[in-house]
């Protein structure tokens, strides 16, 4: 069985292992671009902030370690064409300019994705640069040395991190978005407000509600943001708006969604015999909402490139689906978010209920405690939980893992009220914050 796979971060990463593991006749080829695999691009603001010292701890498998296993690794190959009627392919080699072809029993595609790169006045002007992978690590670390003002664009979960690890550094630091709200995605704005001001008081301006309109520069160097509110002094840019999937391939051979993200089924199949797709370049099935979705994590990377492995020649292991499940850690607070916001089911046109906590996560008889604020937003007449937030400075946040799977599980807001946890004044109270939550609600 002749198997290639093109790209290997995660997903791809973590379906050549399976397809190894199972499959140990199976002649392997990946195609990657770049010269490593595996980079855990989530630790990118925490590289740029010193917290990790060492890059490579950011990589968990190697070239060398896939070669070692008897994978063909082909790094810094391009892959140009695919035809997946005749189940061949059209690869560059980047370092020799040679082209060749290639073909396959079975085709993996993890090609991940890419930053969304809008098309504004300047933005080819330097120091205006992307976060997504290693080398673009690597030249924020370069070029912010020197840098006195530092905007972000896009106030995601990466625009965030990266914009208190610069205020860290002792850097002027602003942080633009389109919407009114940070991490609107994830968060409804109960819980943005707190972490707004968060980053208020720690000096970092906020210019939400603004759209980038065009950069202005002197000697070919951005040195301002023009948005449509305001101007903003930048010796360096960060553009972290988004990603979209890196499917320009099989554009008119795959069934995707309007992004581009290759729609796949339970079993990581796509709409063509023997091609597989997992992770940044394909949809996700959401649970609160039963649609596909997009929803680049490396946690749905990981699980979707295990399940290709699994199911590469019978589907023997169903994807149970992704609630988006996620967490954050801006300055002291810890917050985590899993499923449906408030905001978001109304976008859905699903009737909702919520119910907010918001007490101390221990006995006042312990000598310390903290203030715990979490949101449970189920539906209105099934009573099921759709989704949770939680945020305190305490870090109570596996308790949104608890969430997600009652969401998986399709819980109710009632039946919350009394699932059975364990009380222990060093971590809770009798009644833990979850229980007072389908407690309320009834």
């Amino acid at each position: 069985m002749k198997v290639a796979v093109i790209g290997c971060t995660h997903a791809g990463t973590a379906a050549i292992l399976n397809i190894n593991k199972l499959y140990p006749d199976a002649d392997i080829t990946v195609y990657e671009r770049n010269e490593t695999i595996s980079f855990l691009s989530c630790g990118i603001a925490l590289y740029v902030g010193g917290v990790v010292k060492d890059p490579d701890s950011l990589f968990y498998c190697s070239p060398q370690e896939l070669s070692k296993l008897g994978v063909k690794t082909k790094m810094r190959h391009d892959v140009l064409e695919v035809n997946t009627d005749n189940r061949t392919i059209k690869v560059k080699d980047l370092q020799t300019d040679e082209t060749f072809e290639d073909s396959y029993d079975k085709l993996v595609i993890t090609t991940g994705s890419w930053p969304i790169i809008p098309n504004i006045e300047g933005s080819d002007l330097d120091n205006i640069l992307l976060s997504k992978n290693f080398y673009h690590s690597n030249e924020i670390i370069a070029r912010s040395k020197n840098a006195k003002n530092i905007v972000v664009v896009g106030a995601g979960y990466i625009g965030v991190e990266l914009v208190e690890s610069f205020q860290k550094k002792g850097k002027n630091v602003t942080l633009i978005d389109t919407n009114e709200r940070i991490l609107g995605r994830y968060l409804d704005e109960e819980f943005t407000n707190i972490a707004e001001k968060e980053l208020s008081d720690n000096s970092i301006k906020l210019a939400l509600g603004e759209t980038v309109t065009k950069f202005e520069g002197s000697n070919g160097k951005v040195s301002k943001v023009i948005t449509t509110k305001g101007e903003y002094e930048a010796d360096l840019v960060i553009m972290c708006i988004g990603f979209r999937p890196n499917t320009d391939l099989f554009k008119g051979q795959l069934d995707m969604l309007e992004n581009g993200a290759i729609i796949v089924d339970e079993y990581m199949r796509t709409s063509k015999e023997n091609v597989f797709a997992a992770g940044d370049s394909c949809t996700v099935i959401y649970n609160p909402t039963g649609k596909h979705d997009y929803i680049p994590l490396a946690t749905n990377a990981v699980r979707m490139g295990t399940l290709v492995g699994r199911n590469l020649v019978n589907p023997t292991t169903r994807y149970l689906g992704t609630q988006g499940t996620s967490g954050i850690k801006i300055y002291d607070y810890n917050i985590a978010s899993t499923g449906l916001t408030e905001y978001s089911a109304k976008e859905e046109n699903i009737q909702v209920d919520t119910v907010t906590v918001e007490e101390n996560n221990r006995p006042e008889f312990m000598p310390t405690y903290e203030n715990v604020k979490f949101k449970v937003v189920y539906e209105k007449d099934s009573r099921k939980i759709l989704g949770a937030q939680i945020l305190s400075k305490e870090d109570l946040t596996q308790s949104i893992n608890t969430m997600s799977v009652c969401i998986q599980k399709g819980v109710t807001i009632d039946e919350l009220a009394f699932i059975d946890f364990f009380f222990q004044p060093h971590y809770n109270k009798p009644w833990n914050f979850l229980n007072t939550a389908g407690l309320n609600a009834k």
